[in-house]
């Protein structure tokens, strides 16, 4: 095996997860902001542009909104 076919197999096996989980965590991102858009800024613990950068950077970040962000 060439060393080229083995850097475009490591790199086809690392992006596998990666396409799995982007369409989650897109859709788990637009329901958070779309949430946050709509609901009232006194409703919201903090501010509404840190929650929406923390919601768009990983899953992780829209969890904490869902479950600390609402008030």
């Amino acid at each position: 095996m060439s060393p080229d076919a083995s850097m475009k197999d490591r790199l086809r096996r690392g992006l596998e997860p990666v396409l799995f989980y982007l369409p989650f965590h897109l859709a788990v991102a637009a329901w958070t902001w779309r949430d946050i858009d709509r609901r009232p800024a006194e409703r919201v613990r903090g501010s509404k542009t840190v929650w929406k950068v923390a919601s768009a950077l990983n899953t992780l970040g829209a969890v904490a909104y869902w479950v600390a962000g609402r008030a």
